[in-house]
């Protein structure tokens, strides 16, 4: 996890200037891969369980684990570090990332930090999200003191951010509950909860083979979506989700009794 001294407080625009840039002949290459808590997004999980060829049950089952945020008790998937002197990144070797390009948002935006908040808008009386970004800046980074000079917008789309931001949206609407006081989620949401946004495979198995479309009043262009496009149901998850935690009321009962 990033140490408070090393994020700079200064919020930033896309517009925000600075320079850095990180290759193989630079004293810190990899350095930023040690002994980190690299949080995972649920398109991130997919864009590397398909990488490694393996399903959503594997990989978050050798490469992750689980910590529960104290005030909501919504459950967040971790990077799993290797048991070395370093804690290296099992994903890094002495040549670099070896998935580099299916490499989660977090390593994607570094040495760039992302941030929203809500907040009431006096003017208008309603709550807005305000979004910004930051630096993060590390003793032993070398990064910036490089020549490359880089807009957070032109740095953003090197790095190929914007995807990620757009198939996380939904995810991170749901983590803006934790701002809520008294909606803690008991175990059997917990589980809802994972399932429905980082194990998708399981998910898949839990719509089709379970009675979920005998209660739920789901479309036919919606079933065949989600049945042959994960992304799909990824998003289908966070919607998913968002009814489970009484956030919005989208989805349909076939019989209003049950």
């Amino acid at each position: 996890m990033l140490s408070m001294k090393s994020v700079d407080p200064v919020k930033l625009t896309s517009k925000s200037s600075f320079k850095f840039r990180c290759h193989k002949d630079i004293e810190c290459f990899t350095r930023c891969c040690r002994n980190i808590q690299i949080l995972l997004t649920p398109y991130d999980i997919i864009r590397l369980k398909n990488r490694l060829g393996i399903s959503t049950g594997e990989f978050l089952n050798d490469y992750t684990y689980i910590e529960l945020e104290d005030k909501s008790s919504h459950p967040f998937v971790f990077l799993k570090m290797l048991k070395d002197d370093n804690c290296n990144c099992p994903f890094v070797n002495d040549s670099g990332c070896k998935i580099y390009n299916d490499r989660p948002a977090n390593c994607r935006y570094y040495p760039v930090g992302q941030a929203s908040l809500k907040k009431m808008d006096d003017k208008i009386n309603e709550t807005i999200t305000e979004e910004f970004y930051f630096f993060v800046k590390e003793s032993h980074c070398k990064g910036f003191n490089e020549t490359k000079n880089w807009t957070i917008e032109e740095w953003r789309e090197d790095q190929g951010v914007d995807i990620y931001d757009e198939m996380n949206r939904g995810w991170k609407e749901i983590l803006f509950r934790r701002n809520l006081p008294g909606h803690v989620l008991d175990e059997k949401k917990q589980k809802a909860f994972y399932m429905a946004c980082y194990d998708i495979d399981r998910f898949r198995k839990f719509i089709f083979e379970s009675k979920f479309l005998d209660i739920f009043d789901i479309d036919e262009k919606t079933i065949s979506k989600i049945k042959n496009d994960e992304i799909e149901l990824m998003k289908f998850g966070f919607a998913y989700t968002k009814y489970i935690l009484m956030m919005e009321n989208n989805l349909k009962l076939k019989n209003k009794d049950l």
